[in-house]
């Protein structure tokens, strides 16, 4: 699989097949992903892996967590899109797409509540890898390199038949993280990454995005000039 293809492919998973991913494949994937360009070379990602019943712990942890209403509070602050935005729209037309193929009506809360969990389950991947960065970086100065270092992950992942999902439901707890997963207080934990080998009959797994056509979102400069002379 080469780049352009891989770009094309990329997608958000979320069911897995129970199979474990090895240490080994994780090893290599995260090696390659490390390429990724970051200001300076500042290189400000780290990496925690996460599997079996440590995992299993903080699926549990963070569902306890959910279902006591306690409030979110991630490391990486994020406010809603603005109501009435084309990006809240974008938001609408890929959750009324997921909840098509899931089935779910619009009125069934119960339906609604259980698969927002499966966020803070990582969608039941049987592998998680969180992406912090020392607390001593000034916030947001490193948000830029952690998407580079997030994408290339994701694209490096495809050419060993995995598939991933990008979501911080599994970061809205951070003390789940720091003390089940041993992240030092130290570090701010930014994003998680769930990952599995897809399982390709689970419904929401065929969502596939739609992209803003080019000509809404560009502006060309300088391509019409005629030469002098």
């Amino acid at each position: 699989m080469n780049i352009i293809e891989a770009i094309r492919m990329r997608r958000s998973i979320r069911d897995f097949k129970p199979d474990p991913v090895s240490k080994t494949i994780l090893s290599q994937i995260l090696e390659i992903a490390s390429r990724a360009p970051s200001a300076e070379n500042s290189q400000p990602w780290e990496f925690t892996i996460i599997a079996g019943n440590v995992l299993d712990n903080i699926r549990q942890a963070n569902i306890e967590k959910l279902n006591a209403g306690a409030p979110p509070h991630p490391d990486l602050h994020s406010k809603g899109l603005p109501p009435a935005s084309v990006y809240r729209r974008r938001q609408i037309e890929i959750a009324k797409q997921i909840f098509q193929l899931m089935e779910i009506p619009k009125d069934d809360n119960k339906k609604r509540d259980r698969w927002m969990e499966r966020g803070f389950r990582y969608f039941n991947a049987p592998a998680v890898i969180i992406i912090s960065v020392d607390q001593l970086l000034h916030y947001p100065r490193p948000l830029f390199d952690i998407g580079a270092v997030t994408q290339t992950l994701c694209l490096a992942a495809l050419s060993y038949g995995l598939g991933t999902c990008i979501a911080n439901q599994g970061i809205t707890y951070p003390e789940v993280l720091h003390k089940l997963a041993g992240i030092p207080e130290s570090k701010r934990i930014m994003i998680s990454i769930a990952m599995g080998y897809p399982n390709i009959d689970f419904p929401a797994n065929k969502v596939v995005s739609h992209r803003e056509p080019l000509e809404n979102i560009t502006t060309w400069c300088g391509f019409d000039e005629k030469k002098s002379g």
